[in-house]
């Protein structure tokens, strides 16, 4: 039985990350690259293919706010591997207020965000094994209500939640589940968010360093990553102040 693991969102930013790192490990047969810039995700597998020892990198065209689930399900159930990690980090955000928001793209960034990521995560179950596990990209958005990105947190708060109770339920199992809240991150979201508005956000982390620090909190079995120490601090510091402020805060923030 071959052993795969799965990433969606592979075509840029930390989903790339993702697959470069892993595609650089032992204990792999295939990685299985979910995006739906085909262009991409071909340079991406053709770039990694480098050695035989190394993960065969398969990309799979899929559009998750439609019917991209249903290809990584039939992959599934028609060669039944092994999946040693299914990393969900397909998602958006767009910086504006929730009534100048365009409602399709609000509703798109829910299917994607939460009903694509429940979708894969559920389908994924039965072939996971003890050792392995999930790694859910949430953000430190979902860690409370946000001004000027409200849905977007929104959706990042349901994915911390429900990786959380995963994490329980599947103990028993022998597998692991990892929560990644990311701060700002040098990728592509923030000039999707701002519609190219601008290229970086202030106080960027690498993304290839966020990857890092998250594959060895799962690999540690850690409940949590945060890809930076000032980012951990964030949970107990938000504890002080009331979710109204929190949410002008982020208005100016994300203005």
């Amino acid at each position: 039985m071959k052993k795969v693991a799965i990433i969606t969102g592979a075509s840029s930013g930390l989903g790339a990350d993702f697959a470069r790192q892993l595609a650089a490990r032992n204990g792999l047969d295939e990685l299985w690259l979910v995006a739906r810039r085909e262009d991409r995700l071909v340079s991406l597998a053709a770039r990694q293919a480098v050695a035989s020892d190394h993960p065969r990198l398969l990309p799979i065209v899929a559009d998750l706010t439609k019917n991209g689930a249903d290809k990584i399900r039939a992959r599934l159930e028609s060669e039944k591997p092994e999946l040693r990690l299914v990393v969900l980090d397909a998602g958006f955000g767009r910086f504006a207020t929730f009534e100048d928001s365009d409602k399709e793209e609000l509703l798109g960034m829910i299917d994607l965000n939460i009903r694509a990521l429940t979708e894969t995560a559920k389908d994924a179950l039965p072939y996971l094994r003890p050792g392995s596990g999930l790694i859910l990209v949430a953000s430190l958005a979902g860690l409370g209500p946000m001004g000027n990105i409200a849905v977007y947190a929104a959706t990042k708060a349901y994915v911390l939640s429900l990786g959380v109770a995963l994490g329980e339920e599947l103990r028993k199992r022998g597998i692991k589940v990892t929560v990644l809240c990311p701060g700002p991150v040098s990728t592509e979201f923030d000039t999707v968010a701002n519609k190219g508005a601008k290229n970086t956000m202030r106080g960027t982390v690498p993304s290839d360093k966020v990857v890092e620090r998250c594959l060895r909190a799962f690999d540690r079995g850690r409940r949590f990553a945060f890809g930076h120490w000032t980012w951990a601090l964030a949970p107990f510091g938000l504890r002080l102040v009331s979710r109204g402020f929190l949410a002008r805060a982020a208005m100016k923030i994300m203005r």
